[in-house]
């Protein structure tokens, strides 16, 4: 997979919000996420930045598989993501302990 670059003019711009609880070690965790191409928001809990020269499905496996293997490798209660990719907003993943990977929150009616 493609790591995320920096200033590309058709980059596509990434927001990524994790909820989480639980989580044994942050550290450990945003040091993953950072080594793998995002950025921490400054006075912002578990928000996340970066710029992808991927296409948009590329970007979002990349995001699910890069939140899931920092969570695996940490210890915690529960998680949800949510991401913006060039500010529009993407469903919901819950990080379903049962498969060991983030799944798509259903869609309340």
């Amino acid at each position: 997979m493609q790591k995320f670059f920096g200033e590309e003019m058709d980059a596509i711009e990434v927001i990524v919000l994790l909820d989480v609880g639980g989580l044994e070690d942050k550290e450990k965790f945003e040091k993953h996420v950072k080594k793998e191409g995002f950025k921490i928001v400054e006075g912002e809990e578990f928000v996340y930045t970066a710029k992808s020269s991927t296409t948009t499905f590329s970007t979002k496996a990349y995001i699910l598989e890069v939140f899931r293997k920092g969570l695996q490798k940490n210890k915690f209660n529960d998680a949800n993501l949510i991401f913006l990719l060039n500010e529009t907003p993407y469903p919901t993943y819950f990080y379903d302990k049962t498969t060991n990977d983030f799944e798509l929150a259903e869609v309340e009616k």
